[in-house]
C-alpha cells in the first residue's frame, strides 16, 4: 500500500484512533514499532518510518511496543491492497495455511507461483508471505500471554507454533524479552485471567473492531438464522457449538459496553490451534471492515446513502463454517427464512452429532444439543425424511460429496467469479444461491446476489437486471450494499431476506 508519511504523522501527532490498524509507525531511534493511538511521547518526524502492515515493519526490525500493544489493534483492513490474489492469500494464511506449509504450497492453491506471489505482497503489503504468518502467530501468542493464564506450552500450541522452543526463539527475537518476562509485565497492569477448572479450558478474549459496529443488526440477522440446537443469538450474546481438533465446544461472543471490542469466551477440548478458532469469529463477525471505507463508497449513491446514515457499521454476517452456512443457504432456496430454520433444524437434530462437552454445558448454553454434521456424514445420509423436496435433498448430497472429495473449496483459494462457478457446477445451485455463499462464507465483499427478491423490493421493486447494472456503482463493496437493503427491509416489517427464489435459483 501506498502510504502518506505526511498524513500519517499528523494522525499520529492527533493519536487519531480512525487510524488504528491501518498503519504502523517505526521509531528509528527506538527500534521499536507502535500503533497511531500508541500513548507514548511523540517521535520526531525524521526518526519515522510508516507502514502498512505490522508485518512490514517486524521485517525491517522493528520491535513491537509494549505500551501500545500492536496485537490489541483492530488489524490490518480486510481489503489491503489492490490485488485479489493478495485479498485472497491474506485470508488463507489467517485460516492457517502457512502453518504447516510453505510459500509455494499457498501460491499453488491460488493458482500462481511462489515468485510472483512474493513480488506481490512486497508491493501490497511490505513483507513476504511467510512474514506476514509469522507476525501473526507472534502477535496473538503475545495476546494470549497478556489475555489468558495459559501455560507457555499452551500459549506455544494455541498460537499456531510447531514447538515450544520456536516460540520461545521467536518472542525474544521479537521483543527481546522471555515471555515469561512479558506476562510478568501484563500481570503488573492488571492483565490475565485465571481459570477454575482446568479440565475445561474456559479462555476469554477481546476481539477489537473499528468502530462504529452494529452489534444490534448483526446479531438480529444471526439470530432469526440461527440453527436450532447449534447456535443462537438472544439477550445481547451469540453462541453456538463447534467441532475442533476432533472435540466439540461452545463459543459465546457478546459486545463489551463502551469499548471497540468483542468479548469471546471459549469453552473448548483443547487449546490447540486457538489461533484458528479466533480467526473464525472474527470472520464470522466480520471484524476486518473498514466501515468509514464502505460508508464513504455507498454514501455517495442517493439511494444508499440515507440508509448508511441510518445504519453506521453495518457488517456482513459470516458464517463459522462454509460447508454448513452452504447448506442453510440450500434449505433456504424458495421458502421463508423461518421455514428454512425449521428444516436446518430437522436435519441436525437426525444427522448432527450430540454434543458432548468435557464438564458439561456453560451457563446460558442449555439449548445447545448438537454440532452441525460433516460433509462426509451428509454425503451418506439419507435427506429425503427432513420434508424437502426430493431435488433439493439431492443438491445438498451433491455437495457435501464434492466438498468431502475437495472439488469444491469452501475457502479463499478461488476468487469470486471462480467459486460462483464451482458452486453453480452443483445441480440445484443457481447464481443467487452461490453468491449468497461466496457473500457469507467465503467473505467475498463484492458477491451478490442480483436476483433476490428482498434486494429489489427494497429499491422499489426494481428488476434483477436493473439492480445489477445499479450495484456497479457499489463495487467493491456490494455485498455490504446486500446487508443494508435487507436490514432496511427488515425494518420495514418485512422479513430480513426473502431466501425465496424468483427462478433463478432452481440451477
Amino acid at each position: 500500500m501506498q502510504l502518506d508519511d505526511d498524513v500519517c504523522y499528523r494522525a499520529l501527532r492527533t493519536r487519531d484512533a480512525r487510524f488504528d490498524g491501518r498503519f504502523f509507525t517505526g521509531v528509528r531511534s527506538t527500534g521499536i514499532y507502535c500503533r497511531p493511538v500508541c500513548p507514548a511521547r511523540t517521535p520526531m518526524r525524521a526518526s519515522c518510518r510508516f507502514f502498512a502492515t505490522a508485518a512490514a515493519a517486524q521485517e525491517a526490525g522493528f520491535r513491537p511496543c509494549l505500551r501500545c500493544r500492536p496485537e490489541a489493534s483492530p488489524g490490518t483492513p480486510a481489503w489491503l491492497g489492490a490485488s485479489a490474489t493478495v485479498s485472497r492469500a491474506l485470508r488463507l494464511i489467517a485460516e492457517g495455511a502457512l502453518d504447516e506449509a510453505d510459500a509455494s504450497a499457498l501460491g499453488a492453491r491460488l493458482g500462481v507461483g511462489e515468485r510472483h506471489l512474493r513480488r506481490l505482497f512486497q508491493r501490497y503489503v511490505g513483507a513476504s508471505p511467510l512474514a506476514v504468518a509469522q507476525t501473526r502467530r507472534l502477535l496473538f501468542a503475545k495476546k494470549l500471554l497478556d489475555e489468558t493464564a495459559l501455560s507457555m506450552t499452551e500459549v506455544a500450541l494455541s498460537s499456531g507454533f510447531s514447538s515450544v522452543r520456536r516460540f520461545n526463539d521467536a518472542i525474544r527475537a521479537a521483543y527481546e524479552r522471555a515471555p515469561r518476562e512479558l506476562r510478568a509485565v501484563a500481570t503488573r497492569r492488571g492483565g490475565g485471567a485465571a481459570r477454575a477448572d482446568r479440565s475445561v479450558p474456559e479462555i476469554a478474549l477481546r476481539l477489537p473492531f473499528r468502530p462504529p459496529f452494529d452489534w444490534d443488526a448483526l446479531a438480529g440477522f444471526l439470530g432469526a438464522r440461527a440453527i436450532p440446537g447449534v447456535e443462537a443469538a438472544e439477550h445481547g450474546a451469540y453462541r453456538r457449538t463447534v467441532r475442533v481438533a476432533g472435540g466439540h465446544g461452545v463459543v459465546e461472543v457478546r459486545p463489551a459496553p463502551g469499548e471497540a471490542c468483542l468479548v469471546a469466551r471459549l469453552w473448548l477440548p483443547c487449546t490447540e490451534g486457538l489461533i484458528r478458532v479466533v480467526e473464525r469469529l472474527r470472520r464470522l463477525f466480520d471484524l476486518g471492515a473498514d466501515p468509514q471505507a464502505i460508508a464513504a463508497r455507498l454514501g455517495v449513491d442517493p439511494r444508499l446513502a440515507p440508509r448508511v446514515l441510518a445504519m453506521p457499521g453495518v457488517r456482513v454476517p459470516g458464517a463459522w463454517d462454509g460447508f454448513e452456512l452452504a447448506v442453510r443457504a440450500i434449505l433456504g432456496q424458495q421458502v421463508s427464512v423461518r421455514a428454512a430454520t425449521q428444516l436446518a433444524g430437522r436435519l441436525v437434530e437426525r444427522h448432527g452429532e450430540p454434543l458432548a462437552v468435557r464438564g458439561g454445558l456453560p451457563e446460558g448454553a442449555e439449548g445447545l444439543r448438537f454440532v452441525f454434521p460433516a460433509p462426509e456424514a451428509l454425503a451418506a445420509a439419507d435427506l429425503t425424511d427432513l420434508g424437502l423436496p426430493r431435488a433439493r435433498a439431492a443438491t445438498i448430497t451433491a455437495l457435501a460429496a464434492r466438498v468431502a472429495s475437495g472439488e469444491v473449496a469452501l475457502d479463499a483459494s478461488r476468487g469470486l467469479e471462480e467459486t460462483v462457478r464451482a458452486l453453480c457446477a452443483v445441480p440445484g445451485v443457481g447464481a443467487w444461491t452461490a453468491h449468497y455463499i461466496a457473500m457469507r462464507a467465503l467473505r467475498e465483499p463484492d458477491a451478490f446476489p442480483a436476483t433476490d427478491l428482498g434486494l429489489r423490493r427494497a429499491l422499489g421493486g426494481v428488476s434483477g437486471a436493473d439492480l445489477a447494472a445499479m450495484a456497479e456503482a457499489w463495487r467493491p463493496w456490494r455485498a455490504y450494499a446486500a446487508v443494508l437493503l435487507w436490514t432496511a427491509d427488515a425494518q420495514g416489517a418485512r422479513p430480513a431476506e426473502t431466501e425465496v427464489s424468483n427462478g433463478s435459483l432452481a440451477g
